[in-house]
């Protein structure tokens, strides 16, 4: 049974999801291995959101919550009844459409934000790297990823809000009269970063500068075509627009980096925050953090967004049909298994008796068979209607009491292999590396 744990924006305090995007990802390898009621556990710790969605081994769904609780406020210095009380608890179709809408972007700070999609994807990666997947966790998180691809090849969503980067660049521009002669800024080398340059150029922007807490500036300077900045303090003094985006636990920006008596924008994307937030104290110093530009979050074109819900509901739909049509596959593979067994063992008996031999025989065993599949093929359709209509129950009491067949116990089952289209959108590397071997 599928449970998602989630704190988000909407329901929770930046400052918690600071923290939890700090150590929630690391205590994601213990919640398997520490418990006896989880058999897999994805978590997603986003600068917006804390996700935790759980299969559990049978059904105690109070002792799931409470151990991931716990694990989780631990690993974090948060208490637990806090955090439980800063989580919703979903179950069932809720699970499938929570994550498929927040990997669709339906569900962030900036409706359409297309970031959500690649942190979806790590959030798996990195419990296959864990080790804490299942099946039904694997064919959920690749049906998402199919699902947010499609949301956002065939809607407008992405133009119905903006990234945060974009958004925050937006809010400064009511200051900045003309990005060609702005000096920036931007602190942090990652994904982030690069998407900062795009937007910034995007606005005229020529004169940047980038520092690396990591040492990596000079590297990421050259491919950018940026000026690399090796001191901080001289690096914020000569700039109008401050942009902050790295991964660091701890502020890198304090206000006395600030406090040189000129006015500047400082944008805070980091999370935790890269800047202290007593810096919005200073004088001339205007801050923009995470917290504040959500807060300027557009409304979204509704009729783009409600596309992209009709189809986020459509992917539900499936998927809850294919689920409960899988439902009776252990009672029908069982019931096969039982029915060509006898057959098997008639054909056997009928070879020793020597009733018929040579062409006459492989004859006989053919139409043998294709009699049996023929039969089997009405009840094969009618396990699949039933357990589409949620009744697969009553397939499998019938064929228990009618042959006296049960499912046999599910084994452990391996990560499934993945389609290419599905790996494609889990990797896009993997697009790549498939075109080389083509051309090779």
């Amino acid at each position: 049974m599928l449970i998602c744990l989630t704190a988000s924006h909407r329901n929770a305090s930046f400052d918690l999801l600071e923290r939890l995007s700090i150590a929630a990802p690391a205590a994601a390898g213990h919640l398997v291995t520490d418990s006896d009621v989880l058999d897999g556990a994805v978590v997603l710790a986003t600068c917006n959101r804390f996700e935790a969605y759980l299969d559990i081994a049978g059904d105690d769904r109070d002792s799931a919550v409470a151990a991931t609780v716990q694990a989780v406020a631990a690993a974090s210095d948060l208490d637990a009844t806090e955090l439980r009380d800063s989580v919703n608890v979903l179950g069932g179709k809720d699970v499938v459409q929570h994550l498929f809408a927040v990997s669709s972007g339906l569900e962030s700070v900036v409706v359409g934000e297309t970031e959500i999609s690649g942190q979806v994807r790590r959030s798996l990666e990195d419990a296959r790297s864990n080790g804490t997947t299942t099946s039904d966790l694997e064919r959920l998180f690749q049906e998402a990823a199919h699902t947010s691809r499609g949301v956002k090849t065939r809607t407008r969503i992405g133009a119905a809000g903006r990234s945060l980067v974009r958004l925050g660049l937006q809010l400064a521009s009511s200051r900045v009269t003309d990005w060609a002669h702005t000096r920036v800024l931007l602190i942090g080398t990652g994904s982030y970063a690069a998407t900062t340059i795009a937007a910034l150029r995007d606005r005229g922007a020529v004169h940047i500068q980038v520092f690396s807490p990591s040492g990596r500036a000079a590297w990421f300077a050259a491919k950018h075509e940026l000026v690399a900045a090796r001191d901080l303090r001289h690096a914020i003094g000569t700039s109008d627009v401050v942009i902050t985006c790295t991964s660091s636990e701890l502020p890198v920006v304090a206000p006395a980096d600030l406090d040189d008596g000129i006015r500047r924008i400082v944008i805070d994307l980091g999370l935790p925050r890269n800047v202290d937030p007593a810096a919005a104290g200073v004088d001339g110093v205007e801050l923009l953090d995470l917290e504040t530009i959500s807060l300027h979050a557009p409304i979204s074109e509704l009729n783009a967004e409600s596309e992209a819900r009709a189809m986020v509901d459509d992917a539900v739909s499936r998927f809850r049909a294919q689920a409960l049509e899988q439902s009776t596959t252990p009672a029908l593979v069982a019931f096969r298994k039982h029915v060509f067994d006898i057959l098997d063992d008639e054909i056997d008996r009928a070879k020793r008796r020597g009733d018929a031999d040579g062409e006459s025989a492989e004859h006989t065993e053919r139409a043998l068979r294709h009699l049996v599949g023929v039969l089997l093929h009405r009840p094969s359709v009618r396990a699949r209607e039933l357990g589409r209509a949620g009744r697969g129950e009553e397939f499998v009491g019938a064929i228990d009491a009618l042959f006296g067949v049960r499912p046999e116990p599910e084994a452990e089952l391996p990560a499934p292999v993945v389609p290419l289209a599905d790996r494609t959108a889990l990797d896009p590397t993997i697009s790549k590396r498939a075109d080389e071997a083509d051309a090779s």
